[in-house]
């Protein structure tokens, strides 16, 4: 089946790679980054900044989730997950100064060549598991894994970003948030059941594993109530030619 995605924009400011910020607000975070991150600067010659405007935050639930996830990327040190450097706020602005994937999207990679090598999806899928398994040990689910949330660096790394989603699992409770994109959705998600909170990570690692394998999704995104009867019975398409 085909890919469908969300389109995102960035642009490139030399040392500086800014998404959705206004050219004033470039030059203030540029000046901001210097002097806050220069001891980055050595060994980093690219940086990652998300900017949050306060007043576009709806509600309080949104700033929670906000601050969680803040929290959780801080507190994460993987090669395969993109880091935090520094984090800045005053009453207007959250600003995340993160990790720079130069290679962009797993989406757009996939997108571009289709199917993988077996050896570099095998590459690629490992990193994205250990990772995955990081976060777990560490009591984190992701519950947003897709092509578009891996990153790759300039060596073709894959790094998990946006971590908007995620959030702490515990061995008494179950989370109850159902969330996620469709496509990759577990069927606890599309049940509506509660879930620990692992097993819709790995449900989505089956996914990604099946898109680099194959270049095209298992199911039909196109039909979002064919897509839910498909995810339910585990009726997924098989293309005849994976990867090799």
């Amino acid at each position: 089946m085909p890919f469908i995605r969300q389109n995102k924009k960035s642009a490139n400011f030399g040392h500086l790679i800014a998404t959705n910020i206004s050219s004033c607000e470039i030059q203030e975070l540029s000046i901001l980054v210097q002097k806050k991150i220069r001891k980055y600067y050595i060994t980093i010659p690219h940086v990652a900044v998300k900017l949050i405007k306060k007043s576009a935050i709806e509600n309080k639930a949104d700033l929670v989730r906000i601050r969680r996830e803040i929290r959780i990327m801080s507190a994460l040190n993987h090669p395969n997950i993109i880091q935090i450097y520094e984090v800045f706020e005053n009453r207007e602005k959250i600003i995340l100064v993160m990790e720079y994937a130069s290679g962009g999207e797993l989406y757009d990679y996939v997108s571009r060549f289709g199917s993988l090598p077996e050896s570099e999806a095998r590459r690629i899928f490992r990193q994205i598991t250990s990772a995955v398994l990081y976060c777990h040990k560490h009591q984190v689910a992701h519950r947003d894994l897709k092509l578009e949330n891996i990153l790759l660096d300039q060596d073709n790394n894959a790094k998990i970003a946006d971590f908007g989603l995620s959030n702490y699992f515990g061995n008494k409770t179950l989370l109850t948030t159902f969330c996620g994109s469709p496509l990759y959705a577990s069927p606890e998600i599309i049940n509506g059941t509660p879930y620990k909170g692992p097993e819709v990570d790995c449900w989505s690692l089956g996914i990604l594993l099946y898109t680099l394998v194959y270049g095209s999704m298992p199911f039909d995104g196109r039909d979002f109530n064919r897509m839910v009867r498909q995810i339910k019975r585990g009726a997924y398409y098989e293309p005849d030619t994976p990867s090799s």
